[in-house]
């Protein structure tokens, strides 16, 4: 069976930011899963079984001051060492519920760069190097101004969740 489809092409820039700093691997990945909390989709949905939307996001929000919740993590260092590297390295899939709700509103295909991916590893240097995309730059690329509001507020919270961790807001996350 072969079905009909209409393409469409959208052109749009990304920024990609790497943190380079001197947090050890080991406490800087336990301060951000101590900062966003793992809730995954069976337990969000168990816990709205209870409640309505407004208050699921109320109750996030208490045990999260940043908003963010993670909802899959990997660590790519586990296979990798079998191909001969060294580097530790884990990433975070982490979900706004608040924000997310509002893209999907306006365009389900905006889920697509909500949850963010967040990776953190080491290197040859001591220390610890973030890397993550700039939501506001990927989310303009559906040309909706809803959607580049919600992309200019998860900046925003993803900044206030960095400055949490200790470390410096990003020039590409301050408004």
């Amino acid at each position: 069976m072969s079905y009909d489809a209409e393409e469409t092409l959208f052109e749009h820039a990304g920024r990609r930011v790497r943190l380079e700093t001197n947090a050890q691997f080991e406490a800087m990945t336990a301060a951000f899963e101590r900062a966003v909390p793992a809730l995954s989709q069976e337990q969000a949905l168990e816990e709205l079984r209870g409640s309505d939307w407004a208050g699921f996001v109320r109750g996030l929000q208490w045990e999260t001051q940043n908003g963010f919740v993670r909802v899959w993590t990997s660590r790519p260092d586990e296979l990798m060492q079998h191909a001969g590297s060294a580097a530790r390295s884990v990433v975070w899939m982490i979900s706004h519920h608040a924000i997310a709700a509002r893209l999907y509103r306006h365009d389900p295909g905006a889920v697509l760069y909500s949850p963010l991916r967040i990776e953190a590893h080491t290197t040859k240097r001591p220390g610890t190097t973030l890397s993550f995309e700039v939501p506001s730059a990927q989310l303009a690329g559906f040309g909706v101004n809803k959607i580049t509001q919600a992309g200019a507020e998860l900046d925003r919270a993803l900044g206030d969740l960095i400055e949490e961790l200790g470390l410096p807001r990003p020039s590409a996350l301050r408004r």
